[in-house]
């Protein structure tokens, strides 16, 4: 048996091709795209669905500046014909009190939505319940542009 020296191997390691004769790849896949763009509709949509919005339609007073409003609260809208609703639904003058009771649960704060053409008195209805309730009272309006 022959044996070949340690540096004729050595030289053939270094001089050997390392080139491949393959192409390289030149089509991707889309799969992956796909699942991220898919995954950012999802997350759009229901972050987009957690923004809240009032179904009943008032013009707010116009206001210079506004403070946000945060935590839970009730929302009281009072209509330019004198309509209270509670939470959405629509409540008789004389049984409001009751209605806010029974939405309470654990919130601290009212929010009047009132339109500005409401009278004052249906404000001062409302004001003196949330008082009498220990909440919060604040009346949400719309800032003025400041362009």
């Amino acid at each position: 048996m022959r044996r070949i020296p340690d540096t004729v191997t050595a030289s053939r390691i270094m001089s050997s091709n390392f080139s491949t004769a393959r192409k390289p790849l030149t089509a991707y896949s889309l799969a992956g795209l796909a699942d991220i763009v898919l995954l950012l509709l999802v997350f759009f949509l229901l972050t987009s669905s957690f923004i809240p919005q009032s179904g009943i339609q008032v013009n707010l007073p116009k206001t210079q500046t506004t403070a946000p409003t945060t935590g839970q609260y009730i929302t009281v809208v009072i209509t330019s014909d004198g309509t209270f609703y509670v939470e959405q639904e629509k409540v008789a003058r004389d049984q409001l009190l009751d209605a806010i009771r029974q939405v309470i649960d654990g919130k601290t704060s009212l929010v009047l939505r009132a339109d500005e053409d409401s009278r004052v008195k249906h404000l001062a209805t409302v004001a003196s319940i949330a008082k009498a309730l220990n909440l919060r009272f604040h009346m949400a309006t719309d800032p003025n542009d400041r362009s």
